[in-house]
This record gives C-alpha cells, sequence and structure tokens, in this order.
C-alpha cells in the first residue's frame, strides 16, 4: 500500500473564519477531521546490507529536517493548530540540532546518534514499507523505519527512474511545484503575492529569463553533445518525469494530494475538481536553473567594481586610487586560505599588465535596469518595492551565497590509514529541504546521498559503492559584463557594426487572496531586454555614449549540460578511482569544489565552463560588446566558447589534507567576489584540521568535532578580536565602562570564543553580554576605522563591494535570516590587516594606506575604546531589534536557524551553527 495514503478525504467544508495566514505565519484551525490518516503497511522483509557497500557501516549522512516533504491537507491543519509531525517530516532536525552542543564528547562509536547510517540497503528488521509504484514489476521502493529514506531497486534503467520520479514525488511534490514556477518567474501567479514570493521569482528571472523554446532547446542541445550519454540522460529524464505523473495521478485520484494545493485554491477539498499538471522535461530546465543560480554561477558585480574604482580614482587620482583599490580587491592575496595549499599555480582572471576593451561609466551616469513594470494592487506597496531592491542587489553583486564546507584528510594522517571526509553542502533550511535523501540502486546506477527536489534522477551529492562526493560553491568568474552602444533607440544597439533590436522578454502575473496567502490582489509584468551579449542590467554613458550594461555567463542557455557529470558520478562502471571522478566533475559546467574520498585516495576538482577571454581583458570590469573583446570563439547563437583546460583548473590527488569553505581555491586563481583575504571562515577550518594532521591518527569523530567546532565559533572573536584588544591594552584602560566591555571580550576569547548556549536548550548564550558587545561594536569600529581615510563615497562604493558584517542575525540573501551560514563576506580582513599594520607587525600584502587612526597606534586606540563604549552602551533589543520570529532583545533568538516553510508544515527554531545543510562522514574501508 503507498504511504501516506488516507482511508477516506476530507469531505466537510473548512472554516476558517481568520485564515490560514500564509505559510509563513501562525495559522489557526476552527474545524480539524480525525481519522484521514491510514496506518503503513508493514513490508516483508527485505535483503540486509547490500554486498556492494565497501564502507564497512562507516558512512554516514543526516539532513534536517526530514524525508518526508509531502503533507495532506489533514496533517498541515494538524500541525498548525497543535503542532504534530506526518511520519519522518522532522525526525532529522533533533539529531542535527544536538551536535552542536554534544560534539565535545563526541567518539566514533556515537557519530550515529547525531548522523544517520548511510549504508547501502535496509536491515530486513528495518523495513517500515514496500512498495511496487503504479504496480511496476520492475521497480521496488523501500523505506526504513527511521528516516523513511526511499531505497529504489531496480532491475531494468527505465523502472529505476521511473521509481525515483515516483518517490520523489511522494516525498516533494508541492516543493518541486513551487520550483518548476520559480524558475519560469511564475511563482506569485501559482503560490501567492507575498513580498518573500516575489522576490524570489524576480530574484531567478533576471539570471535565466527563458521561453519555453529556450529551456526545450537546452536539452536538445545537451542530448545532441553528448551521445550516447546524451541519449541515456533524455531516457531517464523521461522515465522519471512518467514516475511522478504517475504519483500525481493516483495522489489525485486517491485524495492524498499535498494539502498546499488546497490551501492555494489548484484543488477543491470538497469535489476535488482542480488539477495538479504533470511535470513535462522542460520543467527539468527550469528546477536546474534554480539551483545553478543559487548555487553554481560565480562572477558578475563589474559594474560595481566600476563605481568602486571611479571612486577610488576620484579620492586619490588615478594611480594612487588604482593600488588603494587593488589592496582592498585581494585578488590574489599572499595570506589567503587555500584549499590546494602546496604552493600550485593556477592562473585564472588575474590582472592584466595592459587591460583592453575597457568600458568604464561616466560619473552619476550609472542606472539599473528596472524589472518589474505595471504594478497592481498589493505589487505596488513599498513592501513590495522592497523586495524587488533586495532581489536586485542579490542577483547584480558578486557576493553570491556558498555552499559549503569540506574537510577531507588523507590515510597518511588518519588512524585507520584510511581516508576520512566530512562534507557537505550549505543549502539553507527550508520546510521542506530543498533537498532529499534516496538510494538508488539499478542498471549502471549504485549511490545513496542528496539530489535537489525535482532533479533525483540522480543522486547529486552522496557516495557510492566505495567512494563518496562533495561539493561547495568555488565562486571563480564566468560572467562578464558588456557595454554596448545603443543606437536608434533604448532598445537598439550595435553589434559587430549592424543596428539591432534588443529580444524583448516578459513574463506577467497576478494573484488574488488564497486561504494560504492572505496578500491582496495585485500584479506585475516582469521585462527583460536580451541581446547577444545577454541580458540588459544597467544603462550608462561611456565618453559620452549611451550604452547598455549587459551579463553574460557561460552557463546561460546551458542549464542541461551538467547532467551529464552527474550520471557519471553515480556510475560504477565509470567512477573506480580518483582520476575518473575528477573527470567526471569536468563535465559539471556550474561553479564548484568537487572533493572525493574512497579506501585509500583523496582527490579535488574545480569545475565550470572557465571561458577563454580575449588578451588583455581584465574580468573584473565591463568592456565594450566588440569582437575584440569577445571570449575566444564566441557563438552567440549557442552562447559556447573556448574554456580553459582541466588542467587549468585546480585539481589534486592526495595532498595531505583539503578544507574548503567558499575559500580562494589556489595560488593565482581568482574568484569573483571580494574579501579572499588574510581572515575568512575558511580559517576555521584550516586551524583545526592543520593542527589535527600535525599530531596524526584522524579518526572520523576528531574531524567532525573540528566541524563541529568551527560551526559555533565567532570568526570574528577567533580571529580578529585578540588583535583589536591588543590595541586596546597598549596603554592601561582607565574608562570604566571600557574596562568592563574588554574584561568580558577577553574572558569570551580565553573560553573559545563560541557563541553556544550555557547548557543544551538553555536558549541563552554563554558570555552573552560579550557577544552583544561585539555584535553592536563591529560595525561602528569598522566604520570609524576606515570612513575618514576612504571617505563616505568611497566607503560606501566598497561597501557595495563587500558587505561590512555578516553575523549569524543578519540577512542571508534570498533566504532571509535565520539562515544559519555566516562569516562568509565581511570586512574582517580589512580590519585584520590594517590593525596589524598599526601594531607595527609584518603583513604580506597590505592595505595601501594605514587607516585606524591614520596609523597612529593612539591615535587608533582612542578610535577603537570610543566605539567600545558606545557598543556596551547599547541595550539587547537595539542590537537584536526582532523580527517576525522573535522578539526584540533576544539574543539566541536572533541567531537561531529556521527552517523556513515553503510549504503548510512548521518547525522549531534550532540553536545556531553554520554548517551544511546536508552532511556526510565518511570512511571506506575497502575498494573494488
Amino acid at each position: 500500500m503507498a504511504r501516506r495514503t488516507p482511508r477516506n478525504a476530507l469531505f466537510t467544508r473548512l472554516r476558517t473564519p481568520r485564515g490560514l495566514t500564509g505559510f509563513l505565519k501562525t495559522a489557526s484551525v476552527c474545524l480539524l477531521v480525525a481519522g484521514l490518516l491510514s496506518p503503513l503497511t508493514q513490508a516483508t522483509a527485505t535483503a540486509a546490507t547490500a554486498s556492494n557497500d565497501y564502507c564497512g557501516g562507516q558512512c554516514s549522512d543526516i539532513l534536517p529536517p526530514g524525508e518526508n516533504g509531502n503533507a495532506t491537507l489533514a496533517q498541515i491543519l494538524l500541525n498548525q493548530a497543535f503542532g504534530t509531525q506526518p511520519d519522518h517530516a522532522e525526525d532529522q532536525l533533533g539529531p542535527y540540532a544536538n551536535l552542536a552542543s554534544g560534539y565535545s564528547g563526541l567518539t566514533d562509536a556515537k557519530i550515529n546518534t547525531f548522523f544517520n547510517d548511510a549504508s547501502f540497503g535496509v536491515a530486513s528488521d528495518q523495513v517500515a514499507s514496500t512498495e511496487k509504484p503504479a504496480g511496476r514489476g520492475d521497480v521496488t521502493i523501500v523505506r526504513d523505519k527511521k528516516t523513511g529514506v526511499p531505497h529504489i531497486t531496480g532491475t531494468t534503467r527505465y523502472g529505476t527512474e521511473f521509481g525515483a520520479g515516483y518517490a520523489a514525488a511522494e516525498d516533494r511534490l508541492w516543493l518541486m511545484d513551487v520550483f518548476r514556477h520559480v524558475g519560469r518567474g511564475g511563482l506569485t501567479s501559482f503560490a501567492g503575492g507575498a513580498p518573500s514570493n516575489q522576490g524570489l521569482e524576480q530574484e531567478f528571472y533576471r539570471n535565466a529569463p527563458y521561453t519555453e523554446a529556450d529551456l526545450q532547446a537546452q536539452i536538445d542541445n545537451a542530448v545532441a553533445n553528448n551521445g550516447a550519454r546524451g541519449q541515456q540522460a533524455l531516457a531517464d529524464a523521461g522515465a522519471y518525469l512518467a514516475g511522478i505523473n504517475a504519483y500525481i495521478d493516483a495522489s489525485d485520484s486517491g485524495r492524498y494530494f499535498p494539502g498546499e494545493y488546497v490551501l492555494t485554491g489548484h484543488k477543491d477539498a470538497i469535489t476535488n475538481a482542480g488539477t495538479i499538471e504533470h511535470f513535462k522535461i522542460t520543467d527539468l530546465v527550469a528546477l536546474g536553473s534554480v539551483i545553478g543560480s543559487l548555487f553554481g554561477s560565480g562572477g558578475g558585480g563589474e559594474v560595481n567594481n566600476a563605481l568602486s574604482l571611479i571612486a577610488a580614482q576620484s579620492k586619490y587620482g588615478v594611480q594612487e586610487g588604482t593600488k588603494v583599490w587593488e589592496s582592498f580587491r585581494e585578488r590574489n592575496d599572499a595570506e589567503a586560505v587555500l584549499t590546494v595549499h602546496n604552493g600550485e599555480s593556477f592562473p585564472y582572471a588575474t590582472r592584466p599588465d595592459s587591460p583592453q576593451g575597457e568600458a568604464m561609466p561616466d560619473a552619476g551616469s550609472v542606472t539599473q535596469e528596472p524589472l518589474v513594470y505595471d504594478r497592481t494592487g498589493s505589487a505596488a506597496t513599498a513592501t513590495a518595492t522592497g523586495a524587488s531592491a533586495t532581489a536586485a542587489r542579490a542577483t547584480l553583486g558578486s557576493a553570491k551565497r556558498g555552499m559549503s564546507n569540506a574537510l577531507v584528510v588523507s590515510g597518511k594522517y588518519t588512524a585507520s590509514g584510511h581516508p576520512v571526509a566530512v562534507f557537505g553542502p550549505q543549502t539553507g533550511y527550508f520546510a521542506p529541504q530543498l533537498l532529499m535523501l534516496q538510494e538508488i540502486q539499478g542498471p549502471g546506477i549504485s549511490a545513496r546521498g542528496a539530489s535537489f527536489a525535482g532533479l533525483s534522477m540522480y543522486v547529486e551529492l552522496g557516495r557510492g559503492q566505495d567512494y563518496s562526493w562533495s561539493a561547495t560553491t568555488s565562486g571563480q568568474d564566468i560572467i562578464d559584463t558588456y557595454a554596448v552602444e545603443l543606437c536608434q533607440d533604448d532598445y537598439h544597439y550595435l553589434y559587430h557594426g549592424t543596428c539591432t533590436a534588443m529580444d524583448k522578454v516578459e513574463q506577467k502575473n497576478a494573484w488574488k487572496p488564497t486561504t494560504a496567502d492572505g496578500t491582496p490582489a495585485g500584479s506585475y509584468t516582469m521585462r527583460v531586454w536580451r541581446t547577444k551579449y545577454g541580458p540588459v542590467e544597467y544603462r550608462a554613458t561611456v565618453g559620452g555614449k549611451k550604452v547598455a550594461y549587459t551579463t553574460l555567463r557561460s552557463s546561460y542557455l546551458h542549464e542541461a549540460d551538467s547532467i551529464i557529470g552527474f550520471q557519471m558520478l553515480n556510475d560504477p562502471d565509470y567512477v573506480k578511482g580518483p582520476k575518473d571522478f575528477q573527470s567526471a566533475a569536468q563535465h559539471i559546467n556550474y561553479t564548484f569544489n568537487w572533493f572525493y574520498a574512497d579506501s585509500q585516495h583523496t582527490a579535488y576538482y574545480n569545475s565550470g565552463d572557465n571561458p577563454v577571454r580575449a588578451s588583455g581583458v581584465d574580468a573584473e570590469f565591463p568592456v565594450w560588446g566588440q569582437p575584440a573583446y569577445e571570449w575566444k570563439n564566441w557563438n552567440p547563437a549557442t552562447n559556447t566558447a573556448d574554456y580553459t583546460p582541466a588542467s587549468a583548473h585546480p585539481n589534486s590527488l592526495d595532498q595531505d589534507y583539503y578544507v574548503s569553505w567558499n575559500n580562494k581555491q589556489a595560488k593565482d586563481y581568482t574568484t569573483a567576489s571580494w574579501g579572499d583575504g588574510s581572515v575568512h571562515r575558511g580559517n576555521l577550518l584550516e586551524d583545526r584540521v592543520k593542527k589535527l594532521v600535525a599530531a596524526g591518527g584522524v579518526t572520523r569523530s576528531a574531524l567532525t568535532k573540528a566541524m563541529a567546532d568551527a560551526a559555533v565559533a565567532d570568526l570574528r572573536a577567533e580571529d580578529v578580536l585578540p588583535k583589536l584588544l591588543k590595541v586596546v591594552n597598549s596603554s592601561p584602560v582607565t574608562d570604566s565602562t571600557a574596562a568592563a566591555a574588554v574584561s568580558k571580550l577577553q574572558a569570551w576569547v580565553t573560553a573559545g570564543a563560541k557563541r553556544t548556549e550555557t547548557s543544551a536548550g538553555s536558549k541563552t548564550y554563554a558570555d552573552a553580554d560579550a557577544i552583544r558587545i561585539l555584535d553592536a561594536w563591529w560595525p561602528l569600529l569598522v566604520k570609524a576605522e576606515f570612513e575618514p581615510g576612504l571617505g563616505s563615497d568611497l566607503y560606501g562604493a566598497f561597501g557595495n563591494n563587500l558587505p561590512i558584517d555578516e553575523a549569524p542575525s543578519a540577512g542571508h540573501g534570498p533566504t532571509g535570516s535565520h539562515a544559519g551560514s555566516s562569516f562568509q563576506y565581511g570586512w574582517w580582513s580589512y580590519v585584520d590587516k590594517d590593525i596589524r599594520a598599526v601594531l607595527g607587525e609584518s603583513v604580506q600584502g597590505g592595505l595601501a594606506q594605514k587607516y585606524c587612526g591614520a596609523g597612529s597606534l593612539s591615535s587608533c586606540r582612542d578610535i577603537l575604546i570610543g566605539t567600545l563604549k558606545t557598543a556596551a552602551g547599547l541595550t539587547a533589543a537595539q542590537v537584536y531589534p526582532g523580527d517576525d520570529q522573535c522578539s526584540a532583545g533576544d539574543q539566541w533568538c536572533a541567531d537561531s536557524i529556521v527552517q523556513r516553510t515553503l510549504g503548510g508544515i512548521k518547525h522549531g527554531r534550532i540553536s545556531w551553527q553554520n554548517r551544511p545543510t546536508f552532511q556526510q562522514v565518511v570512511e571506506y574501508t575497502s575498494h573494488r
């Protein structure tokens, strides 16, 4: 019997006088119908641990909140009213959360207290259910008792992929539907006009304004260019879609489809009228464009770079201004933590000796291209326009959110002699989660791990029979900005000397209130003007000529290409060792760092289609849209070009250890985002893992503890605060307020500079006063340290390139606050280098000038003490002003992680951790 199939449907009309006020708000329900949830049929026993598993019970994983991301209407109402959870909706949240307070006593034997056993197969006494989806005889889906993860076993390739699609729909149908609409820019019309929905669809439509023909063409090209594997991918996708659609039909006729379809007005609870649209192959490309845009598209920000360079040159003159700008840019900082740390150089996007083709805007001429037109109703409110502005900033800058992190140690330094890895993607926290767990076993496929919902025909991050792999966002620059000269009017441009019309692409959205989202009716049109050099993002003048600035990324029109690399990673006949793994990763065109471990070897490879730029082009700034400055052998019809060879990408085999937390990959390899300097969150891993390796005898639990310890550390307090206190204490502190603050901060540093509870579940931080003081002090001290020397214009421009701070309570791009990931972007390296220079200490690659107190130690000390006194006087309510989740002054809550609701099921907050959402702990004992 299919799981979660109720005996009967909800026939009584639901009266909700106050309504379900949205998936992001508390719901009140006046009528609940009991007895709608039928028990699962106990399945017959299946085989125990598979013979093709070489991990020896030493592979573990975790993915909160839980595997089950679907809920019927009755389950949603029970959750909203009483907090009850559907089976397996949050059974991984507790173990995940508990690591923050329980890691200090971790041993190898206790790892699966905080993680799942990720062995292949399900022991016979652990089988919860077995089903033959749609009655097929060539595939079986077994779910285990502990987590409800689907273990899909097929005797044919088609049946295997059909089962993968069916299981995906069982666990994430609503979420998949949401994100296929996000990928097309149509979320608000589907799920409601909440400002957060408006911002989300706008953000992705800017990056990927595709027509249906564009989506289909990407599939056709990916298949045509990849031979037999391309044909296999097409067949796999077809079977996967058939499985999804079979579940849609079964759940629709059986009335156990996700309840959100009723709450958003797509289905009627009484008559079952309405339709859940079948999935089609272009939906997979739309979904892929969202994921690639979120996590795998490094670059952009060239216009912001130009504006800050102009500001620097205006302040200091061209020569000195350029020197100052380059010192803050830190393209190739000698003190930056590196993933490939053996000294090997991989030059990419380096500064040319004589830049060519730059198209710098005239001062004051830059305007951002509008995306949204014809606003009506709730789309015209200040809240809605604010959401649009936030979405634009997230899209147009280079500070992309990172997937993280990875700690991998060679067997030479482990207790067993086998490599150990702790790694996973940091994809935010959602309910249901963007990722889902699964095991797939069938002809040519043998893997377990996480996949993005709706793209789970293959495991994307996980393990094979005798190897595991994972990724972090790398962020190298695959996006360039071109200045196209306008002609005739604002919507024609010169292309190779011919006045050419821009292509107008529009998406019209309208919404009305529903039970799920009470946002009043509204509508708008998103309009993008596309050129052969990509979509228009800004307009300006260059030397008095009117131009449009466009952005072109190498993965644009190629969202489907990476499917081949994932297919290879799942194929046990393809990946038999580290070089095969690297070869598979080379077929992934998004910008990721890939890590690998088996029983003998470790490996690393940086993926992405890195375009070969014309000689003299500086990737940091806009260039003219002219043949001389285009990518080498660029074809605008297909957006293809020459790409740097695999050997030019940072790569490595069997290095002593690897760490990655979205830091710099290797010497001379420039990433698009700013901040790869002397202090980076990667240092939190580097310092701990380096110490473990030096001591030797590394175990799974030791490496996990290193990760978990870094996950609760405050980067500013651990790596910068001691130097600030050194300046403050360079003379006796006589002011009583400042002295008390210094004492608290010093005690916190001595205790380890962690943001942890006094005891598990206390919801009160140890060292709470010190944490409050630093959270208040950091923005004040940065401003006082740098703005007098830089001037307000340049200080503000640099702030647009790199945010000042990213404490746990700060906002985090499209996921908002409470997203866990912290300390990726901030001015900690600038403060570190400047303070060390003022102290007279050695600095490699220092800033062009000394800023704190203009280089005077006593003046710098006065600035720090003055701002420290101000910070110490701010109350918790002022530092943590409260939001939709927390009351003002609640420090723990301000940091806490929230599973942001994308459906009807809500979960409780957990204590802050800065760690991967999905995570593996692996140590293989043998190899094929």
